[in-house]
């Protein structure tokens, strides 16, 4: 039998960690979008971490700027940016305040809305695919940079919300390169910081190497 997911929102102080101690503990978390047209509720299934100042691979290691702003500031805010000129992508903060660390959403199930999901995701071939990857994440879910900044942790209306879900098994958990990261982040053996829930049909597939290309 399965558990039904738990709906409790996650506390600030989830994300107010060690990004390498947030990522894989998102896995089986629940995210829900709320739209005029209704909610749309995914289980993340896969998450890549982005270790701010510290990490080659992170937009914030050269320091702060207009676009990342929102990294520098509290845990369990959402920064969304725009890549390839025409695709968004999601991440959470984690860590105290000033520290720019957070995790990239590669990909999830949609468990609640898939009918509104399917509308925007037009090109997916079944419900598997709705969310596989993350900018099929961001879509599928409505997601652009107006919802930049969002707070997922707030206890009031709030477009983006983070709940408690069904913690995932460690047992489950598998853990390997970031995807399609280049120069010194993309070095899998010294950033093996993408994780996934293992043998799931939402996971995205791995690629090696994408020229100029950098995540949270």
């Amino acid at each position: 039998m399965i558990a039904t997911p738990d709906r409790t929102p996650l506390p600030r102080n989830f994300f107010d960690r060690p990004v390498l101690e947030v990522a894989p503990d998102l896995l089986g978390r629940l995210l829900v979008r709320t739209t005029p047209d209704g909610p749309i509720s995914l289980r993340l299934t896969e998450v890549e971490a982005y270790d701010g100042q510290n990490d080659p691979g992170s937009h914030a290691y050269r320091g702060r700027t207009t676009r990342n702003s929102v990294m520098f500031g509290p845990p369990g805010h959402v920064y969304v940016y725009f890549t390839y000129g025409m695709w968004h992508c999601m991440n959470l903060v984690c860590g105290p305040d000033g520290t720019a660390s957070g995790v990239l959403l590669r990909a999830g199930e949609i468990v609640e809305g898939a009918e509104l999901a399917r509308k925007r995701r037009l090109s997916a071939r079944n419900d598997k695919e709705l969310a596989k990857g993350p900018a099929r994440l961001a879509t599928a879910l409505g997601v652009d940079r107006a919802l930049d900044g969002t707070d997922a942790c707030s206890t009031g209306e709030t477009p983006l919300r983070m709940l408690t879900g069904t913690p995932v098994p460690a047992d489950q958990v598998r853990n390997g390169p970031r995807t399609g990261v280049s120069g010194d982040g993309g070095d899998g053996d010294a950033h093996p910081w993408r994780y996934w829930i293992s043998n799931d049909p939402t996971v995205s597939p791995y690629r090696a190497h994408a020229p100029r290309r950098r995540s949270s």
